[in-house]
């Protein structure tokens, strides 16, 4: 693992494939890890010629830790949104955002298809609205718009999600039973649940680096980036937009009104997939990502 300055902070990052190759940039989702994009994921978008870069976002992993900021009570934040008010946040979205431009900039990369999940969705599609230029492509894989008239999460899966994990210094085998319950929830139907690489995904995640509360301002970031369609509506680089039939934390139709509001996106809804990317789909996915970068090329025809 590397780590490099960006946006005044420290990131943690990787790569994988030729070094002068075009970039495809990786963005996590909420309090997960770079890890959870996998080294097999990673090699099928090097195979198809990308210098792939994951890396974690603030607040998470091995980059900065914003823990001194203390933990955010999300039930407050929650009637304060509800009442009409704006309550402080640590950071925002748009930070995270420049996060990843800042990465870009220390990389001197000027160019990326950019491909995010869930919040890294989100940062991915806020990048390609705020920063044009720097975004040759967007993937937005199980995301969202904060149009507040979509469908919420399914109850039982977003209160297991905000449901607080033991301590695994305390109590690993809790930590890990929880976290694993979790993920077999929103992993949908179609594809066999792997407990045991699950298990060692989250072993891996607490070895590297757990930091305290980091979940709770990353969420809070996301719950005061409102409503963004009238950004998503400016972007010009190629999209696509993934999204699971069987995602119970962004039902389908988030998916759908992420498409919707990108001019000229492609929608691919993938039966049975959750809120996931299970290793069944890696080759799927990568190759409808590297159909999408190509999206970006200038016809030798000039069409």
């Amino acid at each position: 693992m590397k780590t490099l300055n960006s946006n005044g902070i420290t990131l943690s990052y990787d790569s994988f494939g030729e070094e002068a190759a075009e970039a495809i940039l990786l963005i996590s989702g909420l309090g997960t890890q770079m890890i959870r994009w996998a080294d097999p994921f990673c090699r099928e978008l090097a195979a198809l010629g990308y210098r792939v870069i994951r890396f974690d976002n603030r607040d998470a992993g091995r980059s900065t830790s914003f823990a001194q900021h203390g933990t955010v009570d999300v039930g407050t934040l929650v009637s304060l949104l509800m009442a009409g008010q704006r309550p402080p946040v640590t950071y925002t979205l748009a930070d995270m955002a420049a996060d990843a431009i800042g990465l870009l900039d220390a990389l001197s990369i000027p160019q990326a298809h950019v491909v995010g999940r869930s919040m890294g969705g989100m940062i991915a599609q806020m990048m390609a609205s705020e920063h044009p230029s720097r975004v040759l492509s967007l993937t937005s894989i199980m995301s969202a718009t904060g149009n507040p008239a979509l469908p919420s999460a399914e109850p039982d899966a977003m209160t297991m999600m905000m449901r607080p994990a033991p301590d695994p210094v305390l109590d690993e085998a809790g930590f890990l039973d929880h976290g694993v319950a979790f993920a077999r929830r929103v992993a949908g139907t179609a594809y066999p649940f792997d407990e045991e690489a699950c298990r060692a995904l989250l072993r891996e995640e607490v070895r590297r680096g757990r930091v305290p509360g980091g979940f709770g301002r990353q969420f809070a970031a996301i719950a005061l980036a409102g409503d963004r369609r009238s950004q998503l509506a400016t972007i010009k680089a190629p999209t696509l937009v993934i999204h699971g039939t069987n995602d119970p934390l962004f039902a389908p139709d988030c998916g759908r009104d992420t498409a919707a509001s990108i001019p000229d996106a492609e929608m691919m809804l993938i039966e049975g997939m959750g809120h996931d990317l299970p290793a069944q789909l890696f080759r799927t996915v990568a190759q409808a990502i590297d159909r999408t970068a190509r999206r970006s090329r200038p016809s030798i025809f000039g069409a």
